[in-house]
């Protein structure tokens, strides 16, 4: 008992010898040891390290899982199963889930009718990707998670433990070399001539006394610092050891990120391929029943592009409007400023000069893009870019 009670008030005396350090330092009323630069920046990046080592899993994590309760439930039961010494059993994904309601669904339908076989159709592929998704999840922890968490959870915590002690040693060193200082003065003080005619004769030996009494106390905080600083530089080693370790971590962490990368790629193309075979068995069903979305996009597709076709293959048949027989209307004919040089393509058009000024005008069934143009006994086509409408 009495071994528990020493040790606890030598604990309470180095706790209170650090705090009067520390808040010292803070106010400015003592020194303290700096560290190197080159430990400084290994600090540095350590801390910057463990930050967005952080963010990037809470990112991962949610990206995996965008559904904050199932996250969170999640976590839970891989935790207690962590604890029980137990694998958490594969979860269910969303899509997985989906594709069950719809063949579940495609039952009571009627699995003979248009709607329930599409319905089963797209279950079994909203299944296949909910597979993939799962298979996405487990690869992506393992290779990519797991690492990031090991490091926040079992090296940087030792970083952080050797770093607290690192800071405490500097501290019990620092109070050392203030109390060093503070016994040479008093030393030095100590040791200074009394004055032979206004000083008794019982002083002398008081201050012979005192003197020798601040020596031993120089030797005891000469001695005690010794050992402090010993104690300081073997853990500021360690501590530097662990910081050049970052590099590792980094090499490390990038070889997850490939992994990850792969899988994730993998994955998007897997669910691509799932995609383009659900089109195709959907747009190869039986055209007798309502045609489905993507019949239905690819007729319409193939109407405008044959419409697109006939509408750039006769440019001719179009403009058919011959510009000598075109008259200028009684009323509608506008001024307008040519902004840029224009070479006429053809005999139907008008070429053009910048800063000039001509008279527009349009004509039933022409192009919104052009105009005719009149400038004296010329006429023909302008493009309206070329142009700013004044009046």
């Amino acid at each position: 008992m009495d071994f528990n009670v020493k040790k606890l008030a030598s604990g309470a005396g180095l706790f209170f010898t650090r705090a009067v350090q520390f808040t010292e330092e803070k106010l400015g009323q003592a020194e303290k040891t700096e560290l190197d630069a080159h430990f400084e920046n290994l600090m540095s990046r350590a801390d910057c390290t463990k930050n967005w080592t952080e963010k990037i899993y809470r990112q991962t994590e949610v990206l995996l899982q965008p559904n904050p309760i199932d996250h969170t439930g999640a976590r839970i039961e891989e935790f207690l199963y962590e604890k029980l010494d137990r694998k958490a059993p594969s979860r269910i994904t969303n899509g997985e889930l989906l594709g069950q309601y719809m063949q579940d669904a495609a039952r009571e339908f009627g699995p003979g009718t248009p709607y329930g076989s599409t319905l089963t159709t797209v279950g079994e592929c909203e299944r296949r990707l909910g597979a993939a998704e799962r298979d996405f999840l487990q690869t992506s922890t393992i290779s990519f998670l797991s690492p990031l968490r090991n490091f926040l959870e079992g090296d940087w915590k030792t970083i952080s433990k050797e770093r607290r002690l690192l800071e405490n040693l500097r501290l019990d060193l620092d109070a050392c070399k203030a109390r060093l200082k503070k016994a040479k003065l008093a030393e030095a003080k100590a040791a200074m001539a009394p004055d032979f005619q206004e000083t008794r004769p019982r002083n002398y030996v008081l201050s012979a006394s005192a003197s020798a009494l601040w020596s031993e106390e120089v030797e005891k905080a000469e001695h005690e610092l010794r050992v402090a600083q010993t104690e300081f530089d073997r853990q500021a080693e360690v501590t530097r050891l662990l910081l050049e370790g970052i590099s590792s971590t980094h090499v490390n962490h990038l070889r997850c990120l490939h992994e990850f990368v792969e899988a994730q790629a993998a994955f998007y193309k897997q669910c691509h391929f799932h995609m383009q075979e659900l089109q195709k068995e959907l747009g190869s069903s039986d055209e007798d029943v309502l045609p489905n979305a993507f019949a239905l996009n690819s007729t319409q597709s193939m109407v405008a592009a044959g419409t697109a076709a006939e509408d750039i293959s006769s440019p001719v048949e179009k403009d058919t409007l011959k510009i000598e027989e075109v008259q200028a209307p009684a009323t509608g004919t506008r001024k307008a400023k040519v902004l840029y040089d224009y070479d006429a393509a053809d005999s139907s058009e008008l070429s053009l000069l910048a800063d000039e000024l001509i008279t527009v005008y349009t004509v039933p069934g022409m192009d919104s893009d052009w105009l005719i143009g009149e400038r004296g006994n010329q006429k023909g086509k302008v493009p309206v870019t070329y142009l700013e409408l004044l009046s």
